[in-house]
């Protein structure tokens, strides 16, 4: 059978396009889904409805999630929802921002190509803009938080919120957040560092009430309640609570499938039964004999084995989600365990697996119960409970509050911010032009496009604010020129824009702040985002293949 011939020269069953017109509809893709998100960037920002496919609606303003949620089809496309990925799982805020600017760089970079510069030179261009861009916010703009005072955490989570649904509770929002991350601190044995993990705050949502009756929670909290009634409300015994995590059931066990069993005496079935029954007893003999006195399992507990932890005043827990259970088994210093089987397969339950607390107590939320574990033996676990009217909106306040943990966690860690409100892409901008006329060679020209590339974020951040973007960007650019160019005039580095007044501000004092970590980040997850999607030059689209043969 002869292939078909559709590309040029191409002996393949199959579509090719290459050069230019690759180049063309990459640019077209990637500035197509640039465009969805470009209204929701800023403090005045727009947000999303996004409908699937059965019909559940999804209201944000979250950049990731509005890509996430978009059955993406084209390829380089599809190259920048994975960089909105990266960005939220390296930092946590600053998704919209990080895919406007790819597809910014690499609408820039196509018109490069169209005027006969290569790729590579390109390429090496916005790899040099990219180092000197990094180095330049480490060395100029970044603002060590000790030098700010206490309210530096305040600001970078206020910050995060101002675009979003929680925005205009922004100070009540902020201060619970931070709370929430000073909370779970927790100090490395091995580097002596401070870590703070976002895991380790644990967000339940519940709904009625307004928005700023949300609480912090001190303890992990579990959505559930206890297995049975006659189970104690509240434990806190002298020794602590000992707490037993199991991913196994606790219900009568029955035989394998496929076993079978011929029975020809009545009697001996009535044997086979409570055997069964015995098992499951002696099983849980053994986890009570080692001193649990809290026994949380993924799987179900019957009512006949429910009666054994009544009995011995133990508070149990049936189906509780594999996830909380990890991070209780983490704070606790419990083991998980899936079988109780040893070595000599005989069934034991050693005492070490038991994880340590405080206290645990079953409090009533809204019209749930829930399940509070406090003074965990490791790390201390904190719950924000989020109050709200409907679905959409808690959904979205967890995404909010999410970006703002992320945030506070990055500050923390790497204890440098910048001033946010496009001061950080005018300065570079500036620089990056001033640093291109230093070279003699191509790339000088992908240089300066690199710098006015930078430019669409301010530009964005104006347009969406309904303010005169030509105009504020321009003043910005001269204020940060003088800051460059006299050595007197060095803190007009910190103004940025101000979008509810339509004006040039001191960003730093006015508190607007984000983590140097997240601008460095953004540039880097960018500019190699933009590079991959430019070093295409040929695309071949293989037809699906059928079966073959004639019937």
């Amino acid at each position: 059978m002869a292939t078909a011939l559709q590309g040029p020269r191409l002996q393949i069953a199959g579509d090719r396009q290459s050069g230019q017109d690759v180049r063309t509809q990459n640019v077209m893709a990637v500035t197509a889904v640039a465009n969805i998100v470009k209204s929701s960037l800023g403090p005045v920002g727009l947000d999303k409805m996004l409908v699937d496919d059965i019909g559940d609606v999804t209201i944000t303003n979250d950049g990731a999630t509005i890509l996430r949620l978009l059955e993406v089809e084209h390829p380089a496309a599809k190259i920048l929802v994975e960089l909105a990925e990266l960005q939220d799982s390296e930092v946590g805020d600053g998704t919209t921002s990080v895919v406007i600017l790819a597809a910014e760089l690499l609408k820039r970079a196509n018109e490069l190509v169209k005027n006969k510069i290569h790729p590579t030179n390109i390429i090496s261009g916005y790899r040099i803009a990219m180092r000197e861009a990094c180095k330049f916010i480490e060395e100029k703009m970044a603002i060590p938080t000790e030098s700010l005072g206490t309210e530096t955490l305040l600001n970078t989570a206020r910050t995060s919120m101002s675009s979003k649904i929680v925005g205009a509770e922004g100070d009540f929002f902020a201060n619970m957040v931070v709370d929430a991350m000073s909370a779970v601190k927790t100090v490395d044995d091995i580097t002596g560092k401070a870590r703070y993990p976002v895991k380790a705050v644990n967000v339940l949502k519940a709904h009625g009430k307004s928005a700023r009756e949300s609480t912090l929670l001190r303890g992990y909290a579990l959505n559930l309640a206890r297995a049975a009634q006659g189970m104690p409300k509240r434990l806190a015994p002298e020794g602590g609570i000992k707490i037993a995590c199991l991913d196994m059931n606790l219900q009568k066990a029955r035989m394998m499938m496929g076993v079978q069993v011929l029975v020809s005496d009545p009697k001996e079935l009535e044997k086979i039964r409570e055997r069964e029954n015995d098992i499951t007893k002696e099983r849980i003999q053994k986890i009570l004999a080692s001193g649990a006195n809290v026994v949380l399992t993924t799987k179900g507990i019957d009512d006949m084995a429910l009666k054994y932890f009544v009995e011995a005043g133990v508070v149990a827990c049936r189906r509780v989600e594999k996830d909380d259970l990890r991070r209780i088994a983490k704070a606790t210093g419990a083991t998980m365990v899936m079988t109780l089987a040893d070595m000599e397969g005989n069934e034991t339950f050693d005492p070490a697996h038991l994880g340590s607390a405080e206290e645990v107590v079953e409090e009533r939320v809204a019209d749930d119960n829930m399940i509070m574990i406090k003074g965990c033996k490791y790390s201390k676990a904190v719950t924000l409970l989020l109050r709200g009217a409907n679905d959409y909106m808690l959904d979205e306040m967890d995404r909010s509050i999410h970006d703002s943990l992320c945030v506070v966690k990055r500050v923390l860690e790497s204890g440098s911010v910048v001033a946010g409100g496009g001061a950080v892409e005018a300065a570079l901008s500036i620089f990056l032009e001033n640093h291109a006329t230093t070279l003699g060679s191509r790339e000088q020209l992908a240089i300066g496009e690199f710098a006015n590339s930078l430019l669409v974020l301010p530009k964005t951040l104006a347009v969406n604010a309904a303010k005169d973007a030509t105009e504020l960007v321009a003043a910005l650019r001269a204020l940060h020129y003088k800051s460059q160019t006299v050595e007197s005039e060095a803190k007009l580095c910190q103004m940025g824009l101000d979008l509810v007044e339509g004006r040039v501000r001191n960003n730093v004092e006015a508190g607007v702040l984000e983590p140097a970590m997240s601008k460095i980040k953004m540039i880097q997850f960018a500019t190699e985002a933009a590079i991959t999607i430019l070093r295409i030059d040929d695309l071949i689209r293989l037809e699906a293949q059928g079966d073959g043969g004639d019937d």
